[in-house]
């Protein structure tokens, strides 16, 4: 059974069942193949996906902006680096489908979910460098004026009441490289697609007037690389957050190994009978890797191609250390179940103490590239609660 299961083991705790209900199916041990479709299933759920995109091998190659923006958020493993470098736990980007040399594009928000909140909304556009046949029109300036419009009309988006002013800025004219405008404005408009009618760049001159659109050019998706295509960046949050995150920011040397919780000399002997009676070490962390392209995902998953979770593992005998990192309730526990007080009482299970989120950065079935960050994915440490 692949190694996904992993998050079975976080739901249940230390106990063992025979047979699970997962979802309205009964699964037993003898469905392996029912097991996996249903583990598959709530993996998906998991990562807030109802149908896998279609694994494809993509011939695009996902925006730079976005490979980069997922390095600065993440690890090798796609373990957050710090939760507070993303605005929200959804970025996508989207390219124009239009392909216009009229400075007019238009982005398909379809694959954005009704439950996104949206935070931002940023329209980034390479400029290119003038040609040598261009300076002479800009030889009395240096800048020119970007204007963004939100189209109301398409059919006067060129006149003034077809059009409404999202944000403006001066440009230096010889520099070719990326130039950001925020269009939020428009996008929270956009809440469903009749309204959704583009949007329009003018270019203007430092005296005000209009500048020929010629002279100033913009990589099309239609003329160039597409790593300099016209883009939409949206950053949104889905307001799913984990119901237990008992630690946001990793400790980088608690990622690389597992915890292996320090044992007293005066324990050493108990510790070291109670492993030989049943064969079970102390609690501590143990690795447990998902691998996409085991599980069949890496049609779609650009980054990570695996990550470790981790699972808790181990013995919490009587008296629990603090090295166990028990609750109060815990130690109860481990002192009812010690005494035979009360029977039916086990000892204090092994689970994860602390949690961090991972970060996707895949395709969707549009061909949008999304980093998505989840919360709760990686058992940091474990302890005896």
């Amino acid at each position: 059974m692949l190694d996904l299961v992993f998050i079975f083991i976080f739901v249940h705790g230390c106990t063992s069942r025979p047979t699970e209900n997962l979802g309205d199916i009964a699964i037993t041990a003898e469905d392996p193949t029912q097991i996996r479709y249903e583990a598959l299933r709530r993996l998906l759920k998991v990562f807030g996906i109802d149908d896998p995109p279609h694994s494809i091998h993509h011939i695009k190659q996902p925006p730079q902006y976005m490979i980069d923006l997922y390095n600065t958020i993440a690890d090798a493993d796609g373990v957050t680096k710090d939760p507070n470098l993303l605005e929200g736990n959804t970025v996508r980007s989207f390219f124009d489908k239009v392909h216009s040399d009229q400075l007019y594009f238009l982005f398909n928000l379809s694959t954005v979910t009704k439950n996104e909140k949206i935070l931002t909304a940023e329209l980034h556009l390479f400029k290119l460098k003038p040609r040598p046949t261009d300076y002479f029109n800009f030889r009395r300036h240096h800048f020119c004026q970007i204007s963004v419009h939100l189209v109301l009309d398409k059919n006067k988006m060129h006149l003034p009441q077809g059009r409404k002013l999202l944000s403006s800025k001066l440009v230096p004219i010889y520099s070719p490289g990326w130039e950001v405008f925020s269009i939020t404005q428009a996008v929270r408009i956009w809440n469903d697609d009749s309204n959704n009618q583009g949007i329009l760049v003018t270019v203007r001159n430092l005296g005000g007037g209009p500048t020929d659109v010629n002279s100033i050019h913009f990589a099309s998706g239609k003329d160039h690389h597409e790593s300099k295509q016209p883009m939409l960046v949206l950053f949104t949050d889905d307001e799913t957050r984990g119901a237990v995150s008992f630690s946001n920011q990793p400790d980088n040397n608690q990622l690389s190994i597992p915890n292996e919780p320090y044992i007293s000399a005066s324990n050493r002997t108990r510790m070291a009978r109670a492993v030989q009676e049943d064969g079970h070490m102390p609690c501590q962390r143990h690795p447990l890797y998902v691998d996409f392209e085991e599980i069949g995902w890496s049609g779609w998953i650009i980054s990570p191609r695996g990550y470790n979770a981790y699972h808790c593992k181990g013995l919490c005998p009587f008296p629990l250390g603090e090295n166990m990192r028990p609750t109060n309730h815990a130690t109860v526990q481990s002192i009812i179940n010690a005494l035979k007080l009360t029977q039916g009482v086990n000892s204090p299970c092994c689970v994860p103490d602390k949690l961090f989120s991972i970060n996707l950065l895949y395709f969707d079935d549009d061909e949008n590239v999304v980093l998505k960050q989840y919360d709760d994915m990686v058992a940091g440490s474990c302890g005896c609660h």
